[in-house]
This record gives C-alpha cells, sequence and structure tokens, in this order.
C-alpha cells in the first residue's frame, strides 16, 4: 500500500505527483528545485537554490516523519557540473554520516530554469 506525503514546508506539486510516497518503511522524496514555498520564487544563485532544495526535502521528510538522515539515495541534477563541489560542501550540512548513495548527474535544463534539483528515498526500518 502506498501513501502520498505533503508538507506545507516545500512547494506544492504541480501536475500528477506528489511531494513524496511512502512504501512501507520506504519513503520516496519527488526533486525539489530551490523554490520558495511560500512565495513560489526561485532562490537566486546556486548556492542559495541548493539550501533551499535541502530544505524543502528536508519539510517532506518531517511529514513522513523522518529526516535527511533517513537518506539512502539522493540524485543530485545539475545544469552545471562546475557547481558540483559546492553542493557537495552545502550538502554536507544537512545529512551526517554514514551518507547517502548518490548520483550526480549534469543535465541541459530543469524546471523553472533551476540550477539544481535533488531527489531522495529515506528509509525508516
Amino acid at each position: 500500500m502506498k501513501k502520498a506525503i505533503q508538507s506545507k514546508g516545500a512547494p506544492a506539486a504541480i501536475g500528477t505527483y506528489s511531494q513524496a510516497v511512502r512504501a512501507g518503511d520506504t519513503v520516496y522524496l519527488s526533486g525539489q528545485i530551490g523554490l520558495d514555498p511560500e512565495s513560489m520564487q526561485m532562490a537566486e544563485g546556486i548556492e542559495a537554490q541548493t539550501h533551499r532544495v535541502f530544505r524543502n526535502l528536508a519539510a517532506v521528510a518531517d511529514a513522513a516523519g523522518m529526516s535527511l538522515d533517513d537518506a539512502v539515495r539522493m540524485t543530485v541534477y545539475l545544469t552545471d557540473l562546475a557547481h558540483f563541489a559546492r553542493v557537495n560542501e552545502i550538502m554536507a550540512q544537512y545529512v551526517r554520516e554514514p551518507y547517502p548513495a548518490r548520483a550526480a548527474i549534469g543535465v541541459a535544463g530543469l524546471p523553472r530554469g533551476a540550477l539544481v534539483e535533488i531527489d531522495a528515498i529515506l528509509y525508516g526500518g
């Protein structure tokens, strides 16, 4: 059985997806970009967007009764892989060891002109 997870602390889903879905002890977080959930405005620059992404992911994780420390997998999508080192430094402020498995992928574009998008899988077992 699956259950949708919603948080007002992250931008509302626009389209046919949920912010996250719980299936048993696993929660699948949809990709988040650097949108402020109240203003729906994009944060400016890679640093501000990355912090906003992690705050959005943390809000959805919290709505599921979990935290980013429960992340077992993350995927980072970047429009410029030159930003990877800075994103990595910021990520270390939001997750602790043992760090989740991760992939970083360079992409041609992201929704709303975002510079970074991150999704995650959390495990609570």
